[in-house]
């Protein structure tokens, strides 16, 4: 999960937008803003490229909606997500047993 401090990619970004859009059901700047921690010049980018990209669209009553490709786009990250940790868990698990056995067989000190 991401954490603050952290860079986090495009994709993420766009996904907790549209996140945000999708948890309640549309969603204004600056819910959006405050909810996806992002300034208001970033958040202005990245609404123009989901919108530009059909994933959300600006309605009458001034809020941001998810559209049914949004609606796909989420779907799939979560899937992508998923597979993402599970394949970070089992590299970090990799890295531990590599250290212990590297504790296990110390070097000479040739």
């Amino acid at each position: 999960m991401d954490t603050l401090g952290k860079h986090r990619s495009r994709i993420r970004i766009l996904a907790k937008i549209l996140s945000v859009v999708n948890e309640n059901n549309g969603a204004k700047k600056t819910h959006i803003m405050y909810n996806a921690y992002l300034s208001y010049e970033l958040l202005t980018r990245y609404l123009t490229d989901l919108i530009n990209a059909n994933l959300i669209i600006y309605g009458d009553d001034n809020n941001y909606m998810l559209t049914t490709i949004g609606e796909k786009f989420l779907t799939k990250f979560e899937e992508y997500s998923k597979l993402d940790q599970d394949i970070n868990e089992k590299v970090n698990h990799i890295k531990k047993q590599r250290l212990i056995l590297e504790k296990l067989c110390p070097t000479s000190n040739l």
